[in-house]
Protein backbone atom coordinates (compact mmCIF):
# COMPACT_ATOMS: atom_id res chain seq x y z
CA UNK A 1 0.00 0.00 0.00
CA UNK A 2 1.28 4.06 -0.76
CA UNK A 3 1.48 5.89 2.05
CA UNK A 4 -1.67 8.07 1.00
CA UNK A 5 -3.92 4.60 0.68
CA UNK A 6 -3.29 3.89 3.64
CA UNK A 7 -4.09 6.98 5.44
CA UNK A 8 -7.56 7.71 3.00
CA UNK A 9 -8.80 3.85 2.75
CA UNK A 10 -9.81 3.28 6.60
CA UNK A 11 -12.47 6.48 6.70
CA UNK A 12 -13.37 5.79 2.86
CA UNK A 13 -14.38 2.61 3.50
CA UNK A 14 -16.03 3.34 6.68
CA UNK A 15 -18.31 6.11 4.87
CA UNK A 16 -19.33 3.66 1.76
CA UNK A 17 -20.32 1.51 4.04
CA UNK A 18 -22.39 3.61 6.31
CA UNK A 19 -24.23 4.76 3.38
CA UNK A 20 -24.92 1.53 2.30
CA UNK A 21 -26.23 -0.22 5.12
CA UNK A 22 -28.80 3.19 6.07
CA UNK A 23 -29.41 3.58 1.86
CA UNK A 24 -30.15 -0.68 2.48
CA UNK A 25 -32.26 0.15 5.63
CA UNK A 26 -34.38 2.83 3.72
CA UNK A 27 -35.10 0.25 0.66
CA UNK A 28 -36.37 -1.59 3.32
CA UNK A 29 -38.44 0.66 4.70
CA UNK A 30 -39.87 1.10 0.95
CA UNK A 31 -42.51 -0.30 -1.04
CA UNK A 32 -39.60 -1.63 -3.38
CA UNK A 33 -38.16 -4.33 -0.84
CA UNK A 34 -38.53 -7.95 -1.98
CA UNK A 35 -41.04 -9.92 -0.59
CA UNK A 36 -39.93 -12.99 1.78
CA UNK A 37 -36.88 -11.19 2.12
CA UNK A 38 -36.67 -10.95 6.12
CA UNK A 39 -35.06 -6.85 6.63
CA UNK A 40 -33.61 -6.90 10.02
CA UNK A 41 -31.38 -10.24 8.60
CA UNK A 42 -30.32 -8.18 5.74
CA UNK A 43 -29.34 -5.33 7.68
CA UNK A 44 -27.43 -7.15 10.15
CA UNK A 45 -25.82 -9.24 8.18
CA UNK A 46 -24.44 -6.04 6.16
CA UNK A 47 -23.36 -4.38 9.24
CA UNK A 48 -21.76 -7.60 10.25
CA UNK A 49 -19.84 -7.93 6.66
CA UNK A 50 -19.16 -3.79 7.26
CA UNK A 51 -17.77 -4.39 10.64
CA UNK A 52 -15.45 -7.67 9.18
CA UNK A 53 -14.61 -5.27 6.16
CA UNK A 54 -12.96 -2.63 8.71
CA UNK A 55 -11.42 -5.04 10.89
CA UNK A 56 -9.44 -6.59 7.81
CA UNK A 57 -8.47 -2.95 7.06
CA UNK A 58 -7.20 -2.50 10.34
CA UNK A 59 -5.17 -5.87 10.42
CA UNK A 60 -3.77 -4.78 7.05
CA UNK A 61 -2.75 -2.15 8.11
CA UNK A 62 -0.67 -3.53 11.23
CA UNK A 63 0.85 -6.67 9.90
CA UNK A 64 2.32 -4.81 6.58
CA UNK A 65 3.86 -1.71 8.40
CA UNK A 66 4.94 1.27 6.23
CA UNK A 67 8.49 2.35 6.54
CA UNK A 68 7.05 5.56 7.50
CA UNK A 69 6.48 6.08 10.72
CA UNK A 70 4.54 8.89 10.69
CA UNK A 71 2.97 7.14 7.73
CA UNK A 72 2.62 4.33 9.95
CA UNK A 73 0.79 5.86 13.11
CA UNK A 74 -1.60 7.51 11.34
CA UNK A 75 -2.83 5.16 9.31
CA UNK A 76 -3.33 2.76 12.51
CA UNK A 77 -5.12 5.60 14.24
CA UNK A 78 -7.42 6.23 11.19
CA UNK A 79 -8.04 2.66 11.08
CA UNK A 80 -8.77 2.48 14.46
CA UNK A 81 -11.11 5.29 14.11
CA UNK A 82 -12.99 3.77 11.41
CA UNK A 83 -13.31 0.53 13.14
CA UNK A 84 -14.76 2.30 16.49
CA UNK A 85 -17.17 4.25 14.07
CA UNK A 86 -18.14 1.21 12.24
CA UNK A 87 -19.33 -0.39 15.43
CA UNK A 88 -20.86 2.61 16.88
CA UNK A 89 -22.70 3.33 13.54
CA UNK A 90 -24.20 -0.13 13.24
CA UNK A 91 -25.85 -0.63 16.62
CA UNK A 92 -28.88 1.51 15.78
CA UNK A 93 -29.48 -1.84 13.18
CA UNK A 94 -29.41 -4.01 16.26
CA UNK A 95 -31.42 -2.06 18.83
CA UNK A 96 -33.67 0.28 17.14
CA UNK A 97 -37.20 -0.47 15.24
CA UNK A 98 -35.42 -0.70 11.52
CA UNK A 99 -39.06 1.42 10.20
CA UNK A 100 -39.65 3.85 12.88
Amino acid sequence: MTGILRIALPLTVWLAGFCAIYALQGLGCSRHWPEGLDRRATLIAAAALFVLVQTLILLAVLYRPSGFRFVQATATLLAGAALAAAVWTSLPVLTLEICG
